[in-house]
């Protein structure tokens, strides 16, 4: 029977693992930021020192001099550890990105506000220039009072 295009398909078996790209990507993070951490640097040379000294001074040794099993374990740390801190860091610069274009976002617009506030002042202080200020209006009082006082001298009775 042939698949119709208007009906959903049925679920299918799936022989692939299922994961959580988001909860995997937080797990490698985390990961990776403890292995930037002087605790790590700290646990890894006690693991070290602890295996070196077992495995010299006892007689139960399960890894003799020149230490391949301990090589091959730290080789592999290594292994797995490099392609968790790259996906830690793509991570992060995904997250810088959006950050970034948000910052550039919000600089434009404070910027059209600026320039937009800039014209208001400047239509105000074109406005103001018309009108009468107050130190202006205060001399103009002044003129007014000494020519009546000016006046009041000349024709004292009041005529």
């Amino acid at each position: 029977m042939a698949d119709r295009l208007d009906q959903p398909r049925e679920a299918r078996l799936q022989l692939r693992p299922q994961y959580d790209p988001e909860a995997f990507g937080r797990w490698a993070e985390r990961f990776a930021r403890f292995l930037g951490t002087a605790r790590f640097l700290v646990y890894m040379t006690i693991f070290v020192t602890v295996w070196v000294l077992w495995n010299v001074l006892t007689p139960l040794k399960f890894d003799p001099y020149p230490f391949i099993f301990l090589t091959l374990a730290l080789s592999l740390q290594a292994s797995y550890a490099a392609p968790l801190i790259l996906l830690a860091q793509n991570r992060q610069d995904d997250r810088d990105r959006v950050q970034n274009e948000q910052d550039r976002l919000a600089a434009e617009r404070n910027q059209a506000a600026v320039e937009y506030l800039t014209r208001e002042i400047a239509g105000l202080r074109i406005g103001l220039g018309d009108v009468a200020t107050r130190d202006y209006l205060r001399a103009e009082l002044q003129r007014l009072m000494d020519q009546l006082e000016g006046e009041a001298k000349d024709n004292p009775q009041g005529r």
